[in-house]
């Protein structure tokens, strides 16, 4: 079997750019929401090393505030789809068939709607857009993928001797979850984890670039993006390059990371089947 190499550089790159971004407080060198106007679409330069947007602002605190107020939204929205989906998959997965089957059944339902229009629609519902609205929004609509995951995770672990003399002895349901079925489902579900932090952010700059997230006073990567069409009509190529260079290079990131933890899930599974094939095996000889 092919080994899973490990991504060493999109590591080093994606900590870099959290580095970067989460460094503003010390590292910016002007104010990111400060309108100068007398430096309207400034090319980069000496005083302003990413340039300027149409109102005047600097490029480079742009990014550093966006960036941080972007994977801030993404982290927050995979923890609270990360709690729903662990929640879920294991009721699912522990309860009886019928339940298992409503909660499945609403899992699909929940999948069949397009995720951007699932989205789109409770922003509506909620009103006003902030970073923690954003993250409950699109929290509440990343958690149906990983549910299935730890579901299938759950239904292999549930007849295992430690939980069932967890059960015998009067384990509760959150008990068995967090002491026996939690460390074993945890590397197969990090994976999705970390693909569901791609897709929020992912999420908030398409929401962003259609002008139903943040406000234009919050700077975020999508909301610096949305200005790509007065940005083409005035030549001004920085405004759209760079942060679209940061904004790529962090899903590119996150997509290699995501990539190697699959694949080192999928060989423990391939691990565990070989194992159980051979103990069967002895036993017939």
């Amino acid at each position: 079997m092919m080994k899973n190499k490990f991504p060493a550089l999109s590591l080093i790159i994606l900590t870099a750019i959290v580095a970067f971004c989460f460094a503003c407080g010390g590292l910016m060198t002007k104010d990111p929401l400060y309108m100068d106007l007398a430096h309207c679409n400034e090319a980069p330069g000496k005083e302003f090393l990413f340039g300027t947007d149409a109102m005047g602002r600097d490029i480079f605190s742009m990014i550093r505030y966006g960036g941080r107020i972007s994977i801030t939204i993404g982290f927050l929205a995979t923890l609270l789809s990360t709690v729903l989906a662990v929640l879920v998959g294991s009721v699912s997965g522990c309860a009886h068939a019928r339940i298992d089957g409503v909660l499945m059944g609403a899992t699909e339902l929940f999948l069949s709607v397009p995720g951007l229009l699932l989205t789109a629609f409770l922003q509506a519902v909620f009103g006003g857009a902030n970073v923690y609205s954003l993250s409950v929004v699109i929290g509440l609509t990343g958690w149906m993928s990983m549910a299935k995951v730890v579901r299938t995770e759950v239904l292999q672990l549930r007849h295992t001797d430690y939980v069932l003399a967890a059960r015998c002895l009067g384990g509760g349901f959150f008990h068995v979850l967090f002491r026996h079925l939690a460390p074993n489902f945890f590397p197969s579900v990090l994976f999705v984890a970390v693909m569901n932090v791609r897709n929020a952010i992912v999420a908030e700059s398409t929401l962003s670039f259609m002008g139903l997230g943040l406000p234009v006073e919050e700077v975020s990567w999508g909301s610096m993006l949305s200005l790509s069409e007065n940005a083409l009509l005035s030549r001004s190529w920085w405004i759209i390059l760079i942060p679209g260079f940061f904004l790529v290079g962090t899903l590119l990131c996150l997509t290699n990371l995501g990539n190697y933890m699959r694949g080192n899930a999928n060989r423990r599974h391939s691990n565990l089947g070989c194992e159980k094939n051979n103990k069967k095996n002895m036993k017939q000889i």
